[in-house]
């Protein structure tokens, strides 16, 4: 056999190794996404039974916020989405009960964690008021009735003016130092400086927090103070 054969066979034999492992590389990689698909399928049914809905209601959930409603209301939980959207009012009565209901036990258990958390740290750090490390505006309370967020700033006399109405009014809100630059120790000395009662602090009625980019995040307008307030769902400016 001369060279130029050999060097053809050679060539030939390559190529059919080659398609033969690209083949089994595409069975492989088809048999994973057949593999992942599975536990997709499971999670939609699982966030669904979280939610006290069935199946449908959920692809239902998903078409909602797939329209006009996910622009309007883009973070809405499901029940919310749901009950808004009801087409029927016993559809509308139904999902009200789920929300109450599932809300009642959220508050339960976020009221012992809270009951945990303020005797841990009079434990640990008896005299400091303790700051919220939070990552986006969310307030504390039930959706039902949502507490105002009250953006102040240093150097700032309406801001404590505001702070103070709030706190006579006996309201739970939560106050946001915007320029803090996460360091704890300003957000106290504000707090210090405004009169914000301690107690209320340690009980969570008032949280302290930085601020964290979130007022501009909000595009609202105008100096601070500036009270905000969840509404169906959206941030909305109540001063």
């Amino acid at each position: 056999m001369n060279r130029a054969l050999l060097a053809t066979v050679f060539c030939l034999a390559s190529m059919i190794a080659i398609g033969s492992a690209h083949g089994e590389t595409a069975a492989i990689h088809s048999q994973i996404q057949d593999t992942q698909s599975i536990p997709l399928e499971r999670s939609s049914t699982a966030q669904a039974a979280t939610w006290g809905l069935s199946k449908q209601e959920w692809s239902r959930f998903e078409q909602i916020q797939a329209g006009p409603r996910g622009f309007w209301s883009p973070n809405l939980d499901p029940l919310t989405a749901l009950g808004v959207e009801a087409e029927t009012d016993q559809e509308r009565q139904r999902y009200a009960e789920l929300q109450v209901t599932l809300e009642a036990k959220r508050a339960e258990r976020e009221l012992a964690y809270q009951n945990a958390y303020t005797a841990a740290w009079a434990k640990l750090f008896p005299g400091l008021l303790p700051i919220q490390g939070m990552a986006s505006v969310s307030p504390a309370s039930s959706p039902v009735a949502p507490r105002p967020a009250l953006f102040v700033e240093d150097q700032c006399q309406p801001c404590i003016a505001e702070a103070l109405r709030l706190q006579s009014s006996d309201t739970a809100f939560d106050i946001y130092l915007v320029g803090s630059q996460g360091k704890d120790e300003p957000v106290r000395t504000w707090a210090r400086q405004a009169g914000i009662d301690p107690t209320r602090v340690q009980r969570r009625q008032i949280t302290l927090n930085h601020d964290r980019g979130h007022w501009f995040s909000l595009g609202a307008p105008g100096p601070l103070p500036a009270t905000f307030q969840q509404v169906n769902g959206q941030w909305q400016r109540l001063d």
